[in-house]
């Protein structure tokens, strides 16, 4: 199988240092989503019980927190104890008896007739009948069992294919959770401090009141978002752990780097790739089948013959007779034209599916294609203009307002800016993982070895 990757590009996140009280507020957001830079000016009392209440968490949360799961490790868990793929496998399983049965011939049959009821003229007759299969109907039959086996195997390939793309979906979503939660854990640090600063400033008589009670509507926001943002990573928890029957506890942290992303392949990449898809080998298989079964309407056209031996006791010439006997039937008014017919249709309707699959699964591929093209060019329009200008706006808001020059809702809005910009980079990131995750869904390519959430060496980091 192709690989779809390419080497590794990285970008160092920008930040600056500043040393007032704003200077920090402004290092929490350039450092955003990475941890953020300290400051050796700034080890005033409040700033530093702004910081710890809150990175502070609740006690559930310190025990998730010692749980880190990889995923490699998920994947694993899923692969072993997943509903659907293990239905998929007994599945496939159970054709093992269909190819068994194919291969069996017909049961001889014992009969017995008995003439007259009278014991001095009565005659007794045991008889053995065999079926004998003429036509390559056997034949027939076992290739049939056989391509249901190898459809059985498709479906597996298949199922698997779509648990993966559920699992790392799943996983990626976590991971941009995780990455939100700690975006609103420095917005309400930024917003705390911002609150002592304003409140400082009104007692100061630089600013009217109107500027702290803004700073402290600020900072109640945040902290809804930062509770509304640590309830969603218990969702994305249990749902990654659904996969495999597990819970949200088991889960904890997911580990990997949601910053590292891949580039997309090319069109001739995927194009060498598309014949092996699991929906292409399943809608091959499936031609296989109805072809196997029009072979054996047609071998049906020949009539299987029964061979008869047995022995005849006949008390009225006191001896015991051979009796020999053959029987086949005349397809005078069923001669199977029907079922062929039947049949050889169906092989049309299957050749015609495989053509429609293929044509809607390159649809597909290179639908996904283009959106992972769409993220790389947002992304990299993200990184060298939106958030550099966000923070070059921001960083003049700050400025201005230490100075006296505007008053905190231009920093509000400024704020706002920015980090509505660094949103979009984690939406894009988030859109480039799935689509990329798509593609690997509908080739049947493995994930594991390309995914950035799965080795954090391989793909392009953006900067955070």
């Amino acid at each position: 199988m192709a690989t779809l990757s390419r080497g590794p590009v990285r970008a160092r996140p920008y930040c600056k240092s500043y040393p007032s009280l704003f200077g920090l507020a402004m290092a929490i957001a350039c450092a955003f989503p990475a941890t953020a830079a300290t400051d050796s000016s700034l080890t005033s009392s409040s700033a530093v019980a702004a910081a710890e209440s809150v990175t502070a968490q609740p006690a559930h949360r310190e025990r998730e927190l010692r749980n880190t799961t990889t995923l490699a490790v998920a994947w694993d868990k899923a692969l072993a104890a997943n509903p659907g793929l293990q239905a998929a496998r007994y599945g496939a399983a159970a054709t093992e008896g269909a190819i068994v049965q194919s291969k069996a011939r017909p049961n001889p049959e014992l009969a017995f007739t008995q003439e007259d009821t009278r014991s001095d003229t009565r005659s007794s007759t045991f008889q053995i009948n065999q079926l004998i299969e003429l036509g390559g109907k056997r034949e027939a039959r076992m290739r049939m069992a056989e391509g249901e086996k190898a459809a059985a195997q498709a479906s597996v390939f298949e199922t698997q294919a779509a648990l993966r793309y559920q699992l790392v979906t799943y996983f990626n979503e976590l991971l941009l959770l995780q990455q939100r939660v700690q975006f609103a854990s420095k917005t309400h640090a930024l917003t705390v401090l911002a609150t002592d600063a304003a409140e400082k400033r009104v007692q100061a008589g630089k600013v009217p009141p109107l500027e702290a009670s803004r700073a402290q509507v600020a900072q109640a926001n945040a902290a809804l978002e930062l509770q509304q943002a640590e309830s969603l990573i218990v969702v994305a928890q249990q749902n990654l752990a659904s996969l495999w029957g597990g819970s949200a506890a088991e889960v904890g942290v997911a580990s990997g780097d949601f910053y590292v992303t891949e580039e997309a392949p090319t069109a001739d990449q995927l194009e060498s790739l598309l014949e092996e898809a699991p929906a292409m080998l399943l809608a091959r298989q499936t031609l296989e089948q109805s072809r196997a079964a029009s072979e054996l309407e047609r071998a049906r056209r020949v009539q299987d013959p029964t061979v008869s031996v047995g022995v005849k006791r006949a008390r009225e010439v006191g001896r015991n007779q051979v009796v020999l006997g053959v029987s086949i039937p005349l397809p005078l008014f069923d001669r199977n034209a029907g079922n062929q017919l039947q049949a050889l249709r169906k092989v049309d309707q299957a050749e015609q599916k495989l053509q429609e699959q293929r044509l809607q699964l390159q649809a597909q591929v290179f639908s996904a294609r283009q959106q992972w093209l769409s993220s790389h060019r947002q992304l990299g329009l993200l990184k060298s203009q939106i958030i550099p200008t966000a923070q070059s706006a921001y960083d003049v808001a700050v400025r201005g307002f230490t100075l006296g020059k505007f008053n905190f809702l231009d920093v509000l809005d400024a704020q706002r800016t920015l980090f509505e910009s660094q949103r979009q980079l984690l939406d894009q990131l988030m859109a480039s993982h799935k689509a990329h995750a798509e593609i690997n869904r509908l080739l049947g390519t493995p994930v594991m070895s390309t995914s950035p959430a799965g080795n954090a060496n391989t793909g392009t980091e953006y900067v955070r």
